[in-house]
């Protein structure tokens, strides 16, 4: 295995959800799980072997102290958090079912994250000896301070030849509560990153237009080709294609572009019943990068994407702490027997 040293930078947070499939506040009782889109990515990675370590602002309190001390358990490098007076981000979920879908409610205005400075890493030595970055659409989306500082970080790597990594990740709920510029920051983003975790919706948000073929994995081949032709730097495009039949019951399939004219699908795999599917996008990044950092074809890197995101939905919480053996017992046969 090549073990590899990836940083991840974005917010880490504490959701808040009723047990079971139950409204919120139906019950008095809530249960906590920590994640974050990059912490998520981070989490997985760790545990398919890699030297991951997480930088992020926490509250200088016992919820900080606990997201941190989750981190460690997965055997994450926390010595980038940083802790500063203030509060953790939040956020509440209500688990749908049948035909009630899931919604999130977003409780993370001036959280310490989303209050940091653009200087307030110092990026050169942090990203010393480092192979990748990853980063997400959701830290910017938080304001304008923390669209800044992802930018400062992006732009960091590049300088000092660091691979980006970067998940579309639109979140328009939290562009629209500050007025954010989602089009231009994003596009500053995606014009650093040498992997993009995005499909044809969010190029259309980066390069305008619309994508009106009436096959989806043509919307996705287009929409790759013109985001190769604006990113010069880019190399790979992944995303997934999801089918929903109920809240409870979804198909899930994926798909790896390449610059150098590399197309691998993985066919649809049926989910259901969904335990949880928060996560889910991080994990199938995760499986990614992982086959990248690996040296696997296109196809086996796709095949075990998807089989990363497959297994999440199975298991409650934000994090995926399942390993490489796990994944590739998906993908290969008599994947459903009891292991002895």
């Amino acid at each position: 295995m090549s073990r590899c040293r990836i940083v991840c930078f974005g917010e880490l947070l504490l959701r808040m959800s009723a047990p079971g499939h139950q409204l919120l506040l139906q019950t008095p009782q809530l249960e906590v799980h920590v994640g974050g889109a990059e912490a998520n990515v981070g989490v997985s990675l760790a545990h398919f072997g890699h030297d991951v370590a997480v930088a992020t602002v926490v509250a200088d309190n016992p919820l900080g102290a606990h997201a941190v001390g989750e981190l460690r358990r997965h055997g994450v490098d926390t010595r980038h958090v940083q802790r500063r007076e203030g509060r953790m981000g939040l956020y509440f979920l209500t688990t749908g079912a049948i035909h009630r879908p899931s919604e999130v409610v977003y409780d993370r205005a001036d959280s310490t994250f989303a209050l940091v400075e653009p200087g307030q890493f110092d990026w050169g030595t942090l990203l010393d000896g480092v192979n990748w970055l990853h980063l997400s659409g959701v830290s910017p989306a938080l304001g304008p301070q923390a669209a800044q500082a992802t930018i400062a970080a992006a732009r960091a790597a590049r300088a000092a030849g660091v691979k980006v990594s970067f998940d579309g990740n639109f979140r328009p709920k939290l562009w629209q509560r500050w007025g954010g510029d989602a089009q231009a920051v994003l596009h500053d983003l995606f014009a650093c990153a040498d992997i993009i975790f995005a499909d044809y919706r969010d190029i259309g948000v980066v390069l305008g237009g619309n994508f009106e073929q009436d096959d989806v994995q043509a919307r996705v081949d287009d929409a790759a080709a013109r985001a190769f032709a604006a990113f010069p730097q880019l190399q790979y495009m992944a995303c997934t294609q999801r089918t929903t039949h109920n809240v409870d019951h979804h198909s899930l399939a994926a798909m790896l572009i390449g610059r150098d004219g590399t197309r691998a699908l993985a066919p649809s795999e049926e989910l259901l019943p969904i335990v949880d599917r928060i996560g889910g996008g991080d994990a199938f990044a995760a499986g990614i990068l992982h086959g990248l950092i690996e040296g696997f074809t296109a196809q086996a890197t796709v095949e075990f994407g998807l089989a990363a995101a497959c297994l999440k939905h199975s298991i409650p919480g934000d994090f995926n702490p399942v390993g490489v053996a796990d994944v590739q017992a998906l993908v290969g046969e008599g994947r459903f027997d009891v292991r002895r």
